[in-house]
């Protein structure tokens, strides 16, 4: 008889998600699905609020990327009242992406998706988790959590907030920074750096060697990519055009306002997640054999887009990882591996921006004047490619709000990896705790942020229903 399989809770994420497993007859996995049960409703009640106050309202849509909304804010509110901060105002904000970066990349590979690879897929989940690594690698763990700590330190000197941020402001940043703080500040950033390093050199000597097979294997799917590059092709996570590369390498580049030229919105019943495809696809198919429109985002797509990475250490990262996988990858488990070089990039560039000589400078914002309008603004989140757009009225309110966010736009790469991943692994109706895991690393190598990407559904918000009995059986599911 067929059967159903459940995952719930999809562990070591942000947010909360269960994966549905569909088994036939013979035992086999003809479908799965990953269901998103968390719905945040941002986009409606930001109508309606003075568009200067939508930089520090979007913070809570997430403690975990506050930075990003933040910033993705900031600029829509530049385009809104038509102004351009000043290059130091742009150098803070690019300061706090880079540090909340190595946060961000820190907690995932050593927190969230590290235990798969330094205790094993199919460890026991008892110690296959952030405390089996802290008791295998002690010294590791002490310097990934003090690395953490200077992280939000350093983002507390430089804004006065580390999580749920105020400082970028329409028009620039509202607290210079001082000759004295940066003094503080670049020790601080030296040593993420060493961190950034050793784990890049941990992941090539320790990790890749031995699980390179199955980074080979694990959810493969060929899809699209999108992400940020200057206009020479150059890495970059606050600003420049976006390009949407097709599955040979080939790739068009465009500017944030012509995004919806480019992307459309799908919508299943069984997600509140949108599932965003590449437009000109002229369809959308999650089909394995042959899906159409689907692309991803995240530091596997970013990493494929760009042509270079303008700081040295990361970008012979670059040279090595392209040698040996290519360009474009499509091996899902390479977010990870990508993930690392990101990190020691944003490490690296932190220092470069804090020993620029105007980043101390005191002019950092310029004054901004109420007007209708409409206005785009985008920035590369951990997750991916972030997207916001606001409408105003004539008063600098808010009349229309639009949120794409980088997990939105792999919800469909994730259900494609998740079923190609269960495919491969559970056959005749066998399976473990250690194969049910990998199927939740397909999903990891994501690090998606469920928080963020739940957002207004045309009007409607799918419900599912399941009644189980006493003994576990599921009777009856009302949609």
């Amino acid at each position: 008889m067929s059967k159903t399989i459940t995952i719930q809770p999809v562990t070591r994420i942000e947010g909360h998600a269960k994966v549905n497993i569909f088994l036939d007859d013979a035992g086999d996995v003809s479908d799965a699905r990953v269901s998103v049960v968390e719905l945040r409703g941002f986009e409606k009640f930001c109508v309606g609020r003075p568009v200067e106050e939508l930089p520090r309202i979007v913070t809570s849509i997430c403690g975990v990327c506050p930075w990003s909304h933040h910033l993705a804010s900031s600029k829509t509110c530049d385009g809104i009242f038509g102004v351009t901060p000043p290059p130091t105002g742009r150098k803070l904000r690019e300061l706090a992406n880079s540090i909340a970066f190595t946060e961000e990349h820190i907690l995932h590979f050593y927190f969230l998706a590290g235990a798969d690879f330094v205790m094993g897929p199919d460890a026991d989940y008892t110690v296959r988790n952030v405390i089996g690594i802290a008791e295998k690698m002690p010294d590791v763990a002490r310097q990934v959590v003090r690395c953490r700590a200077l992280g939000a330190r350093m983002l507390e000197i430089l804004s006065g907030k580390s999580i749920h941020p105020v400082a970028s402001v329409p028009g620039g940043f509202s607290k210079a920074l001082s000759a004295e703080e940066r003094d503080k500040l670049l020790p601080m950033a030296q040593e993420i750096l060493e961190l950034a390093k050793f784990s890049m050199s941990y992941a090539k000597n320790e990790i890749i060697p031995k699980y390179l097979d199955l980074v080979k294997t694990l959810g493969v799917i060929n899809t699209g990519f999108l992400g940020t590059v200057t206009e020479d092709g150059t890495l970059d996570l606050y600003d420049g055009v976006l390009r949407l590369m097709q599955t040979d390498g080939t790739y068009e580049d465009f500017t944030y306002d012509k995004y919806a030229d480019y992307i459309a919105e799908h919508v299943e019943p069984w997600s509140y997640l949108k599932f965003p495809y590449m437009k000109k696809a002229g369809g959308f198919s999650m089909d394995l054999d042959n899906p159409v429109g689907i692309y991803r985002t995240n530091t596997l797509a970013r990493i494929n887009v760009c042509d270079r990475i303008r700081t040295p250490l990361a970008q012979a990262e670059l040279e090595e990882f392209r040698n040996t996988l290519g360009r474009p990858v499509q091996l899902t488990l390479a977010y990870h591996w990508a993930r690392l070089i990101e990190l020691l990039y944003n490490a690296e560039y932190a220092i470069e921006l804090l020993s620029s000589d105007d980043i101390i400078s005191t002019d950092t914002r310029v004054p901004v004047q109420p007007r209708a309008a409409r206005a785009i603004g985008c920035v590369e989140a951990p997750r991916g490619t972030l997207i916001h757009e606001y409408e105003t009225d004539a008063d600098g309110i808010v009349t229309y709000v639009n949120l794409i966010v980088g997990t939105t736009h792999n919800n469909a790469p994730i259900n494609m990896s998740v079923k190609k991943a269960a495919q491969d692994n559970i056959k005749g109706g066998n399976y473990d705790q250690g194969l049910l895991n990998m199927v939740e690393m397909a999903i990891r190598a994501y690090d998606p942020c469920l928080s963020c990407s739940t957002h207004e559904l045309d009007g409607r918000i799918p419900v599912e229903i399941n009644l189980i009995a006493p003994d576990g059986q599921t009777l009856e599911v009302i949609h």
